[in-house]
């Protein structure tokens, strides 16, 4: 069991090392675009608060349960806990709403004109701040109301109901909270990943008619490159087809493990280890999708350079105004 242990810590703390990494990785590149350019694509900007959901799930779940297998045990008090658990319920629910619109988004945009989801499209895209603003709101409202309901409805002194996650012990949840978790977590999760499943179909669908008639200019042209929309979509459908397979299965181990009160060793760590899956793989997906990494050095090439000339010209300017005897050395 000693083995086993080292392993799963293991793989747990490289979990959160890479994804840490890989997230903040892809927020500082998706800052750096905009920073030089001053606006973003639709799907970078969803991207970037995708990357960030991913990586308050980390730092929220992977580095509390990583300092409790340390040593740490119960280093947090009721509040904390309760404060750590909401903050974790909005990286879930960002990483689900945000994943959602990125999957509408693009089935909207490879969609024929003739199908007036053009339109649609041209509304979203232009209405995309505020559509993710509206995201980020709606959540940490609907966590918010079942995150003062526990503490409305708490019973700390009750000890057979308390479960114990590591890092600290919270209060399970009674007949009308898990109603309340269903009706404001539960079924907008399942109702995204419903939209996401269908958009996904949707995107498929398209790609193939869409390969099927232009078939013949690729065997006429002996061309066989992509289009630029069919590679975004089909790194899109991988994204999609990734996050769907994790959640799905992290969803169907934390249900379990809910109404279990002796919990088995092996679920408890496979449980972990799945619900970091997602947040910790899905940033080097995009990084070898989108070569994101040739990308970044080109940026970053670029802005020095950028920053090079304007010290050049500052220098020639504030050398032409300060000197009146000599010509400028610059």
């Amino acid at each position: 069991m000693d083995f086993w242990n080292l392993a799963i810590r293991f793989i747990y703390l490289s979990q959160i090392t890479a994804g840490s990494l890989g997230n903040f990785f892809l927020i500082f590149y998706y800052l750096s675009l905009y920073w030089r350019k001053h606006r973003v694509k639709p799907t970078d900007l969803i991207l970037m608060h995708l990357m960030a959901a991913n990586a308050l799930i980390i730092l929220s779940t992977g580095v509390p349960q990583a300092m409790a297998d340390c040593g740490f045990k119960h280093f947090l008090n009721d509040f904390g806990c309760k404060l750590l658990v909401y903050i974790q319920g909005i990286g879930r629910s960002m990483s689900i709403g945000t994943t959602c619109l990125l999957s509408v988004f693009q089935a909207l945009t490879i969609s024929p004109r003739k199908s007036g989801c053009k339109d649609q499209k041209v509304k979203v895209e232009k209405n995309i701040h505020c559509h993710i603003s509206l995201l980020w709101i709606l959540y940490i409202l609907i966590n918010f109301i079942y995150y003062a309901y526990t503490f409305v409805k708490r019973d700390n002194k009750n000890v057979t109901r308390k479960r114990d996650i590591g890092y600290c012990s919270i209060v399970r949840w009674d007949e009308i909270g898990s109603s309340i978790y269903v009706a404001l977590v539960v079924c907008p999760e399942v109702f995204f990943s419903v939209i996401m499943a269908w958009s996904s179909g949707s995107m498929i669908e398209i790609l193939y008619r869409h390969k099927q008639r232009v078939q013949h200019i690729h065997s006429t042209h002996g061309s066989s490159k992509k289009s630029p929309e069919s590679r975004v979509t089909q790194n899109i459908l991988i994204l999609v087809s990734t996050f769907l397979a994790f959640y799905t299965l992290s969803s169907i181990l934390k249900g379990y493990l809910t109404l279990l009160y002796n919990h088995n060793w092996w679920l408890v760590n496979i449980n972990r280890i799945t619900s970091l899956c997602f947040p910790s793989f899905v940033p080097f997906v995009l990084i070898y999708r989108y070569s994101i990494v040739p990308r970044f050095c080109l940026l970053t090439n670029v802005n020095k350079n950028v920053i090079l000339v304007a010290f050049i010209l500052s220098g020639k300017l504030g050398c032409l105004v300060t000197s009146h005897t000599g010509p400028c050395s610059l």
